[in-house]
């Protein structure tokens, strides 16, 4: 059997608790650091490792043997200081991967400087989804794949129903890859479906395309 795999959370504000919860309903081990007692206390039955202290304190980072994590994450709420702070101690003492919860653009670009691999907005990523959500209602699931391009799984629109992949033309009109077409009554998956693939009122699209060819590619009619 597999090791669980080990995350290192630095800051157990809303954020970082709902992320140490997550990762422990996950099967993984979650080391949370946090200052505020009662917080790390609230948690005993979510952390493998509680430890009370400053996440900025450089040897008590040490002594979480950060190499050895598959990542850390950085949530220190809207103290800037003390972000970049642990993100520097940390990419120091040889973390693998830093994520880091952002608090302004500014902040993000210097996180980005110092090697993080991710920077998290949550309210932003939030309100963007839920707006995205209600504006298409027809978009099941929406994935940031890389920096250009996102996977977007979507319902059939109306038009597309009895027409094949090859008759919509999708590549050439919307600039997206159509990688499966899945049909939700069977559950049935057909990876890289050709171009005499017909599509039904049950099938759903998964595509791979830039946000602004996707968002056309969305709205089709």
């Amino acid at each position: 059997m597999a090791a669980a795999k080990r995350f290192v959370v630095l800051g157990l504000g809303a954020f970082g608790t709902a992320l140490a919860t997550r990762l422990h309903e996950s099967g993984c081990r979650v080391t949370g650091v946090e200052v505020n007692a009662d917080r790390v206390e609230s948690l005993r039955d979510v952390l493998y490792e509680a430890v009370i202290g400053d996440s900025t304190d450089r040897e008590l980072l040490q002594q979480l043997n950060l190499p050895t994590a598959q990542a850390v994450f950085i949530c220190l709420g809207e103290n800037i200081a003390l972000s970049l702070l642990a993100t520097l101690h940390c990419k120091e003492l040889g973390a693998r991967r830093i994520i880091v919860r952002g608090v302004t653009a500014d902040h993000g670009r210097i996180l980005k400087h110092l090697g993080v691999e991710r920077v998290i907005f949550p309210e932003t990523e939030a309100a963007i989804e839920l707006a995205d959500r209600e504006a298409y209602p027809n978009v099941l699931e929406f994935l940031p794949i890389d920096p250009d391009y996102s996977l977007v799984e979507i319902a059939i629109p109306d038009s597309f129903i009895g027409k094949s992949i090859g008759e919509l033309d999708v590549r050439r009109r919307f600039d997206v890859w159509v990688v499966a077409v899945k049909d939700v009554l069977t559950g049935k998956l057909e990876l890289l479906p050709g171009a005499d693939h017909r599509l039904y009122e049950d099938h759903v699209l998964l595509a791979i395309g830039k946000p602004a060819d996707l968002n056309r590619f969305r709205q089709a009619k």
